[in-house]
């Protein structure tokens, strides 16, 4: 019996990539490096921003590392202006079925908590979620199973009552990890094989099939 659900935000929820690829091409030209592909950028998402530059250039020093990831903070800022990142379709009416049908929803991202709260707040998202857990909030990130173990613990679920969902391999193999069940969606930001791959037990293409996809 499925009793909590964790999503991703980016990729999942929301169509952010647009502005964080943005973001990242723009760092790039400022920071003097070598410029990198849509498709290179988008595979990258839902990494913390260290990381996802340390990953874009494997030879760069932590400490440049840290500044391109100051420096994409303050340029998403400047671009996230309202309307410009979505919901993806049915997001927002299907979290309401599945909170009305008696499911805790708990946000586990690896976006700062100040954006993810906001945005989470501008969707108008918080009265149906338990609990956020943001990249402030773990020591190790996703694929590490850390993120969803303080959710379970926090709302006291076991991991065979829980359903990860995400757009991502980090985001399945964070599931996994955790013994939880996975669902992927091949609307975001990596494909329908690179989901498989990695594990996923069930894959949607619209997140309004969610509940259908869980038992619920």
């Amino acid at each position: 019996m499925t009793r909590l659900v964790i999503l991703d935000f980016d990729g999942t929820l929301a169509d952010t990539q647009p502005i964080i690829v943005g973001s990242i091409q723009r760092t790039l030209a400022e920071m003097g490096l070598p410029a990198k592909s849509d498709a290179e950028c988008a595979a990258i998402i839902g990494l913390p921003l260290v990381e996802c530059f340390s990953n874009l250039f494997p030879d760069i020093d932590t400490a440049t590392a840290e500044r391109c990831a100051d420096r994409y903070r303050e340029i998403f800022d400047e671009l996230n202006e309202p309307g410009v990142v979505p919901l993806f379709p049915h997001v927002l009416e299907t979290i309401r079925a599945l909170h009305a049908s008696g499911l805790q929803l708990a946000i586990c991202s690896s976006r700062g908590r100040p954006t993810l709260e906001g945005f989470v707040s501008n969707f108008h998202l918080e009265p149906y979620i338990s609990m956020v857990v943001s990249a402030n909030d773990v020591t190790h990130h996703k694929p590490h199973p850390e993120p969803v173990q303080i959710i379970l613990e926090q709302l006291q679920v076991r991991p065979e009552e829980t359903v990860v969902v995400g757009d991502a391999s980090f985001d399945i193999l964070m599931g996994r990890a955790a013994g939880c069940r996975t669902v992927g969606v091949t609307y975001g930001n990596q494909t329908a094989e690179e989901l498989r791959a990695c594990g996923a037990e069930c894959l949607i293409d619209r997140f309004d099939t969610l509940p259908l996809a869980i038992g619920s």
